[in-house]
Order: structure tokens, then sequence, then C-alpha cells
């Protein structure tokens, strides 16, 4: 931990002197990060200053208990090392909390995506339940929902439904979703009571701005069609479904519960930005480097990261081994502790990872 301290504590001291150079003062964008970066890093840099403080003290106070050349003077130290060694095990604690790396994604707004799996009606009807939970949730957490894009069936499922979630935080909050969600109960149309096996795909994106990616106009293939509903009868008899064609990467998105043709365009655009940028994202670390198999941080979609078994009432969460037997508050959003148990998980990881 001392060495990465060392590090920041070095860069901070650069950051300082450079944001006083007349050439970084004279280019607003390098200003600009430099000072941001300069700003992150001054909390530890104080924790930092704080631990050496704290760390000379004890030392000081070891050597007077040592030397026990004075009895009272001893005392005294004595006395002052049962108050110090314990704020110290609690400032080292707060630094190594710092020192977890701050994906800059977690603040953004999310777009969420999910699809029916294996199981036909009912993994369509379970893909529902998913998306209750989460309108559920983030209106506990006071996030705001927007419905982009959805397929529903006529049981009152989804093929698939896409929805965005605006606030902060609210990619952090969702983002450990994404992956494969499986579902044991008795389904509504089984006569002969037995319990079916079905699954739902999550998604995850941190909603891309402009700023993150540049999508040209000449690069997008737009087919405008009419808006169809469940049972193929037409929602509204105007041609306002859009379906946009990434042609470079080959993403497409289609939206088409807006009546407006501009809006649905406008929120295919969105999903299209985030898709994307993911894309490239996840080109980009392939190419760097062998990622490390952590489903924690992957969320990688193959793997089954959660099962919701209805007639035990019990939800499983197979990426930190956590079980809880309340289902039923689970579907009405209350998934709490099961995200604080990744969140803590993947900054562990993380930690260790930036001390090495």
């Amino acid at each position: 931990m001392d060495n990465k301290l060392e590090q920041l504590e070095k860069r901070y001291r650069e950051l300082e002197s450079l944001l006083s150079d007349p050439a970084v003062l004279a280019n607003q964008a390098k200003f600009r990060d430099y000072a941001r970066e300069h700003r992150s890093l001054g909390a530890t840099i104080t924790k930092y200053d704080e631990l050496k403080s704290l760390r000379k003290q004890i030392e000081d106070s070891r050597s007077m208990v040592a030397a026990n050349e004075d009895p009272e003077m001893t005392a005294m130290a004595k006395a002052e090392l049962e108050e110090l060694e314990p704020k110290l095990k609690i400032l080292e604690e707060e630094i190594k909390a710092m020192l977890v790396p701050k994906d800059p994604n977690d603040f953004k707004n999310a777009i969420v995506e999910v699809r029916a799996g294996t199981g036909g009606d009912e993994a369509a009807l379970f893909a529902g339940d998913l998306f209750r939970l989460y309108t559920r949730y983030a209106e506990r957490k006071g996030l705001k929902m927007d419905l982009m894009n959805s397929n529903p069936t006529q049981l009152g499922g989804f093929k698939e439904v896409t929805f965005g979630v605006e606030g902060e935080g609210a990619y952090g909050l969702f983002r450990y979703e994404s992956g494969v969600h499986r579902v044991q109960r008795v389904p509504r149309t089984e006569a002969s009571g037995r319990i079916h096996t079905s699954a739902a795909t999550v998604a995850v994106m941190p909603e891309a701005e402009e700023v993150d990616i540049q999508i040209n106009p000449a690069d997008l293939k737009i087919d405008i069609y009419c808006s169809s509903g469940p049972g193929g009868q037409c929602v509204n008899t105007t041609y306002s479904a859009v379906r946009l064609t990434h042609i470079p990467t080959g993403v497409v998105v289609a939206c088409q519960d807006e009546r407006s043709q501009m809006k649905n365009k406008a929120k295919a655009l969105k999903i299209l930005r985030s898709r994307v940028l993911e894309k490239m994202e996840a080109d980009r670390h392939a190419k760097e480097s062998q990622d490390r198999k952590s489903q924690v941080k992957s969320g990688d979609r193959s793997e089954k990261i959660r099962t919701y078994n209805f007639p035990q009432n019990r939800v499983t969460d197979h990426r930190i081994g956590i079980t809880l037997h309340s289902l039923d508050q689970v579907l009405e959003g209350h998934i709490d502790q099961l995200v604080e148990g990744l969140i803590k998980a993947a900054q562990a990881e993380e930690l260790a990872t930036a001390l090495e």
C-alpha cells in the first residue's frame, strides 16, 4: 500500500507543477484534465499525510516506552499508544478503500436490456418479472426509468425490453445485473405442477454521450416501418418505428414504442451509441490483455449469475455465494443486499489489483 501511496503523492506534486506551467495554462483541455486528476487525488493525499503523521507519533511513543527512562513519561506513552494504534487501523482501512480505482462510468445513466432466453413463454414472463423488479428498484433509489423499446407477448411478458435508468450512480447500481438470470418455478400453463427452468439475459451499458463517441451519419442505415404489438396487430397506422444499423460494426437497434418517428430515432441512436462504445471497448480490452475470469467484474452474459427459485422462495447469486430466502421481497425491488455484496466483492478485487 505504501508504494502505491508514494506513487500517487509523486503524481500529485507533479500535477501541482503542471497546473502552474504557462504551456498548460494556455491549453484549456489539458488544464481541465490535469485539474480534474489533481482534485481526484487530493483527498487521498490528505489522508496519506495524516497517516505519516500518525505513524510518526506512534513511533515516538514506542521509542519512549522502549527507553523506559521515566516511569511517568512511559505510562503516558503507553496510554497514547492505546489511543493511537486503533486510529491507525481505521485510517489504513479508509485509505485502502480510497485506493480502489473509480470507474467514471459508475456515475453515468444506464441502458438496460432484458431478453427472454431458453424457456419460451415462461422465459418471456420471467423477463417481464425482471423488468418490474428493476422498475421498483429504480423507484426506491430515486432514479428515473425511461422505456425505450419493447416486444411484449400476449401473456404479459416480454421477448425483449430496453429501458434507460437516469440519475447519478445509475450504472454503478445496475452494472452487476449483466448476465444470465435463471428461474425455477411451475409455469402458469403447466397442468401437472412440474417445476420448469427457464432463463433471461440482462445486459447493462453506461449511456454513451456524444462526447464519448461520435457516430458518423454516413455510417448509418435507417429503416422506417410500421410499429406492431403482440400478435402482429398495428400499434398505430403511421410509419413511426425506426431501425438503425451501424454499418462498420454491424450493431442493429430498433425502437417503436413512441408514436413519433423522431422520438423513436432519438432513443434508437442513444442505444446504438452505447452498444457501439461497449463493443469498441470490449475489442480494445481483448487486444490489450486476456481478461481475468472474474464473474463479479465481467458480468459475462454466458455465465449463470443468479437463480430465482419460486417453490423455496429463494434467490442465490452464484458470483458471491449469497442466498436470500426472500424472493417475494426481491421481486419488489429489494435487491440492496445483493448489489452491495457485489460492489464490495468487486472493490476488494480491484484493490488487490491496485496494490500489486
